[in-house]
């Protein structure tokens, strides 16, 4: 089978789980207490015919499942339609702020996975040595610390005290910076953020590869290498490392999922302008064509995410073939 018939193939696959992800967290939205009209008219109430013109206005004065159809069918049309609040189109708006999420995901999972799998490796080459137990024990710290109580910690600590990083934001406003200050200003604004998302991240990556690579030294194939007088490195590096790393490339396509997740407390504990922090406004302010734009991109994510695995399997191991 080709590439692309394979490629077809796994997204007519994914295309009804899709649409009953949709289906699913729209009748949630829906069930949520709260609505969008109680936040506009704010706790001081309106008068009702008010309260009725705007639940009409918004389609809500609908059943569920008159809603629901309604928003299937302007879906399919490519429209996630416009927000209750700003009024601007949902696309615009997940756009607008899928940069500044994308820089700090996309940091924080290469970070993740180069720390993780070199962590890994060490501990996998002497298990049970000195430097194996403590990569395990930093391991297990940073994976049961909650990442909003890591980043409030780096705040305060390298924020706050010494003053080495700013503590929110993106950028300097007030700096004005153009160029490659503007590059440093954010990068400088990054650290922090992805300080904690990549602390919490290379916990599991760095057990999987351990776990893998001990398995995978102990096979016939690693003996004869070295009994050819390969050095150690060539071993892990030629030999062992790409069939090490099948366990973790799993793992890297889970983390699609993940990413607006862990970006909805990290970006609202360092008040970075990303999804994860367009997600947690739209929340409180039950936008309910927003909150489904946001969640219909996360599954979005999970299928790409899939599909990228699915790729990288069959290039690591060349005896899997696309069928």
């Amino acid at each position: 089978m080709s590439l692309g018939l394979f490629l077809l193939k796994r997204i007519a696959y994914a295309t009804p789980l899709l649409v009953g992800a949709i289906v699913l967290i729209f009748v949630l939205v829906r069930l949520a207490p709260g609505n969008p009209v109680d936040y506009i008219i704010g706790e001081m109430g309106a008068d009702p015919v008010v309260v009725a013109r705007l639940m009409a206005d918004m389609g809500l004065d609908q059943p569920v499942y008159v809603q629901l159809y309604r928003y299937v069918l302007q879906v399919l049309t490519g429209d996630l339609g416009h927000s209750f609040v700003s009024n601007a189109p949902v696309i615009d708006l997940i756009l607008d702020r899928l940069p500044a999420t994308l820089l700090l995901m996309v940091s924080q999972l290469v970070l993740s996975i180069l720390i993780g799998v070199w962590l890994g490796v060490l501990s996998a080459r002497k298990p049970g040595s000195s430097l194996d137990n403590a990569i395990t024990i930093f391991s297990l710290a940073t994976f049961a610390i909650p990442v909003f109580w890591l980043g409030q910690m780096l705040i305060l600590t390298a924020g706050y005290y010494l003053h080495w990083f700013p503590i929110q934001g993106m950028v300097n406003f007030r700096a004005g910076y153009t160029g490659w200050e503007h590059v440093v200003d954010v990068a400088y604004h990054m650290v922090l953020p992805v300080t904690a998302m990549t602390l919490l991240n290379l916990a599991l990556i760095q057990r999987l590869t351990r776990a893998s690579m001990i398995e995978v030294l102990g096979q016939d194939y690693v003996k004869v290498a070295r009994a050819k007088g390969l050095t150690e490195g060539a071993v892990l590096v030629r030999h062992a490392l790409r069939n090490g790393l099948l366990p973790v490339v799993t793992v890297i396509g889970l983390e699609f999922r993940s990413l607006i997740a862990g970006a909805v407390l990290t970006e609202t504990v360092f008040a970075w302008p990303g999804l994860g922090r367009l997600t947690f406004d739209a929340i409180g302010t039950r936008d309910y064509p927003l909150l489904m734009g946001m969640f219909i991109f996360m599954c979005a994510l999970v299928i790409i995410g899939n599909l990228i695995t699915d790729l990288l399997y069959a290039l690591l191991d060349p005896r899997i073939r696309y069928s």
